[in-house]
């Protein structure tokens, strides 16, 4: 599904609303996952009704929480909706990226830095930088397919009750970081040794309230800020996401199967906008 960013939409004649008509557009589709790798930071009110839209249709919902850690670290949305799962982004060592925003945006994370991209607009040769939080909700997207693909019958919120509950971290189980959320993603701590807890198909991992959907319920992330009960017990602390358990941390299988993808249209590239920005 194609958006607008705002110097794109300075020289074209485009739809205002496109990002929520691609969100709904996205959930009357057959794909189960729904991943944007952009963000703004203004709420829209059409948009907030397509996310719950989605959330309504069973869908699953990944949302880049932003780069800009250092210049202000304003919440972004879609990440910020709370039924919407903000992904941060980790370096090598399993630390949060320098530039990944934090707070109760923050749901889950997956590696962001040094990951390839294409250096052309002719998709011919890659170069190796920093993909932030963009690329970490991809990765924690595709994650979210391989797991389902092996678990058919599950429910959105079974798959992010799984996918945090494997995460790999160094604190309290339960407890969640302002940096990396519930930790790093490791789908093959499901696929490759089974481990993980779905619990119950209709109550969200996170706030126990039962949701909606057909297909399953896009569980509701902590990231509003608008809930100020939140337990961040070992924010300071959890600076580090690598866990005890480091035996599979390279093994990251991906499959895009089921993942409808929400891109910014630049100009023919990815940009950094005002407005709607690459995350």
């Amino acid at each position: 599904m194609r958006v607008a960013d705002t110097d794109f939409q300075n020289s074209h004649s485009v739809n205002a609303y496109d990002s929520a008509d691609s969100i709904r557009a996205a959930a009357d589709s057959d794909a189960q996952i729904i991943s944007m790798s952009f963000g703004s930071e203004f709420k829209m009110d059409r948009e907030i009704e397509a996310v719950k839209y989605a959330q309504g249709k069973g869908k699953l919902f990944f949302a880049a929480v932003g780069n800009e850690a250092k210049k202000g670290n304003a919440p972004i949305y879609p990440a910020a909706y709370p039924e919407v799962v903000g992904v941060g982004a980790a370096d090598k060592q399993g630390k949060v990226s320098d530039t990944s925003q934090y707070g109760n945006i923050v749901d889950i994370a997956a590696p962001g830095d040094d990951v390839p991209f294409w250096c052309d607009e002719k998709f011919e040769r890659y170069c190796r930088g920093d993909g932030g939080t963009s690329a970490a909700t991809a990765i924690t997207s595709a994650s979210a397919a391989l797991v389902w693909s092996a678990h058919p019958d599950w429910t959105a919120n079974q798959v992010l009750n799984v996918l945090f509950d494997t995460a790999g971290r160094d604190w309290e189980k339960g407890t969640l970081s302002k940096y990396l959320g519930h930790g790093l993603i490791r789908p093959s701590m499901n696929i490759l040794k089974g481990k993980g807890d779905p619990g119950a198909p209709d109550i969200s991992p996170l706030t126990k309230e039962k949701t909606s959907g057909s297909a399953g319920s896009a569980a509701p992330s902590a990231s509003a800020s608008s809930q100020p009960g939140e337990k961040n017990k070992t924010e300071d602390a959890a600076m580090a996401g690598s866990s005890t358990e480091k035996d599979d941390s390279s093994q990251l299988g991906l499959i895009l199967g089921g993942v409808a993808v929400v891109l910014v249209l630049g100009g023919g590239t990815f940009v950094l906008a005002r407005r709607r920005r690459s995350a």
